[in-house]
């Protein structure tokens, strides 16, 4: 495998682009994202030294507590890169998606299958995917 596909295989992983989509937004404790995102102390560990280990975030010890964050400025290009590559196909990848899911009974595994991208478009607006930096939350509108 090659450098990039381990770090798409490690931003692949939703509760880990939760956490960076956090700490976008400042440095957090642990304690801090396992309240906003609703996550148990140890899976937010366990995410924070995986994201450690491959150079995304860096910790500072500030009394007791680590203050973690982003270790690279180059991963907000990313998710902006992300963001835009999204909106002019994300909604091809979420029609993918559902349907491998709904053939198969399991998420996309990775496995190549023949692509259809002429298959009949579904009726409704699909959900578009990504990390959504940008979207409010709960705690961000109240």
């Amino acid at each position: 495998m090659t450098a990039a596909a381990y770090l798409f295989r490690t931003l692949g992983d939703p509760t880990r682009l939760l956490i960076l989509r956090h700490l976008a937004r400042g440095e957090h404790r642990v304690v801090d994202l396992m309240t906003h995102l609703g996550l148990a102390q140890s899976t937010v560990s366990g995410h924070l030294a995986c994201l450690r280990d491959c150079g995304l975030v860096r910790s500072r010890a500030q009394g007791r507590a680590s203050l973690y964050s982003l270790a690279r400025p180059e991963l907000l290009d990313l998710f902006d890169a992300t963001e835009s590559f999204l909106k002019a196909t994300g909604e091809r990848v979420v029609l993918h998606h559902t349907a491998v899911s709904a053939r198969t009974g399991h998420e996309h595994d990775g496995a190549h299958e023949a692509h259809d991208y002429e298959r009949p478009r579904v009726h409704h607006r699909a959900h578009r995917p990504g990390i959504e930096l940008g979207h409010e939350t709960a705690e961000s509108s109240a």
